[in-house]
């Protein structure tokens, strides 16, 4: 089901964006052999069998003299051995100038190779549910290309904070400048805006060319392929049964696991954009292990597709009307290697699968456990230990979707296991509604552990023991 233009959201959309991190280890060459436990192989084990651009991207990929301060590479932020991503669990990470921060999580850079540009009526991979806004990099698809992408955390001010200008010189002075020139040839410096184009292709080239950004070596990928070791124990067989029902998980109706446009099956993402109402993540949240700092102004919001990052869909400019239904909307992501993660979703509000599933299952049936609230009288009720908010108190008016403003919050998705899927309207009028507070969400405890169980299957990485075991969380 799909939304008058856009598509029904479902389980677990989660991550994407480049906000810089730690520091990196200078004019670096990349390792060939280091690997995670869980995450897979993490680096051509044979540069010679890269083609030249690609083995200057992979120079360029490890190089932290690229950054402002010479101490961030894009493999700071986007480890090997963390499937790509961040190696902590921060909502978003320090800049190359410490003093700054992102405000976006960091995504894994894994699998984005088949990502198709940015479209307002992008073709769905499943050729049944109707186009929408889809494609393209970042949380908002501002990006058309891999390499497009690549000048966006280099020119952040808050993320690597460098300049065009500063990023070819870096390469004129790096060891493997002649690689460089021979992948883009011996002139290449002539025209510095040419040269650093050409940055952003080596680093695409060594992201499409290097296998470890897409290994596919998921038990979930010996299970689809028939291979042995990837026989599902009965809690994930449940589990990958609730993650594509329509009536209980609905998790593929936006993380689409059939073949995608390129033949790979899997992907977990239709490359689609949804609005799913997530909480702020600010200083209102206990003990919050990292707000984002830009949430300190009351007055700023990320709004994905209609900014402020993006800027052709804000509402008041060219001819776009308020309310506008792109605001509030995100990339989904894919769900590969979601185990491996510390923060969730594009603000990192949530830590753990136990949250994200929750949030999913309770968002509109709980929200006390997600929002802040205000009022109400009597003694406070504890709220259980994964939520948000460590206690509510009868008759509190929760402030629901506090992360888009009121003109905007017609645009959260009401699809199941989050709404009813039946009933009622909303800006787009995609004929759903939210599930009653204090209503029984839809999945129950035993459900959201068995998608959980199905979701640690999508690690890389995997091998299969010598012995099956026979008990456990996610065996019976």
């Amino acid at each position: 089901m799909r939304k008058t233009v856009f598509r029904a959201v479902a389980c677990v959309a989660i991550t994407l964006s480049l906000a810089a991190c730690g520091n990196g280890s200078g004019d670096a060459s990349a390792p060939n052999t280091t690997s995670g436990a869980t995450t897979g192989s993490t680096s051509s084990s044979d540069a010679s069998k890269l083609s030249l651009a690609a083995q200057a991207g992979q120079k360029l990929f490890f190089d932290s003299n690229l950054s402002g301060n010479k101490n961030m590479a894009c493999a700071t932020c986007h480890v090997p051995a963390y499937a790509y991503g961040p190696p902590n669990s921060l909502s978003v990470q320090l800049g190359s100038d410490p003093t700054q921060s992102g405000a976006r999580a960091v995504p894994s850079l894994r699998y984005k190779d088949a990502t198709p540009p940015y479209n307002d009526v992008a073709a769905n991979p499943d050729n049944v549910t109707s186009n929408a806004p889809g494609g393209g990099f970042m949380w908002d698809g501002r990006a058309a290309t891999l390499a497009d992408q690549v000048a966006m955390p280099l020119l952040n001010p808050v993320e690597m904070n460098s300049s065009k200008a500063a990023v070819v010189q870096a390469v004129q002075n790096a060891s493997y400048v002649d690689l460089f020139k021979q992948a883009f040839g011996a002139d290449v410096f002539s025209n510095p805006d040419a040269a650093f184009a050409d940055v952003g292709k080596a680093i695409e080239a060594y992201e499409h060319e290097d296998t470890s950004f897409h290994p596919y070596t998921s038990k979930y990928d010996l299970y689809v392929h028939n291979k042995i070791g990837g026989t599902l124990t009965a809690a994930e067989t449940r589990g990958l049964l609730i993650f594509n029902s329509g009536t209980i998980g609905n998790c593929s109706a936006c993380h689409y696991a059939g073949a995608n446009f390129d033949g790979n099956q899997g992907l977990m993402t239709d490359f689609t954009y949804q609005a799913i109402g997530l909480p702020r993540n600010d200083t209102s949240i206990p003990n919050n292990p990292s707000p984002i700092a830009a949430n300190q102004d009351p007055t700023y919001y990320d709004m994905g597709l209609c900014g402020p990052l993006r800027t052709d869909h804000q509402p008041g400019t060219a001819g776009i009307a308020t309310p506008d239904p792109y605001c509030g909307m995100f990339k989904v992501p894919t769900l590969r290697n979601v185990a491996t993660r510390g923060a969730f979703f594009h603000n990192g509000v949530l830590h753990s699968l136990v949250q994200v599933v929750h949030f999913y299952n309770t968002r509109d049936t709980n929200p006390e456990y997600w929002y802040p609230a205000t009022g109400g009288t009597g003694a406070p009720i504890a709220n259980p230990s994964y939520a948000l908010f460590p206690q509510y108190a009868p008759g509190a008016t929760v402030q629901k979707f506090n992360d888009l403003p009121a003109a905007f919050q017609g645009n959260v998705d009401e699809e199941l296991p989050m709404g009813t899927g039946d009933g009622g309207s909303n800006t787009l009028g995609s004929g759903t509604q939210p599930r009653a507070q204090g209503s029984t969400p839809i999945m129950t405890e035993h459900d959201m552990q068995d998608l959980i169980c199905f979701l640690n299957i999508l690690s890389d990485g995997y091998k299969p023991p010598a012995t099956q075991p026979t008990s456990g969380t996610c065996v019976n």
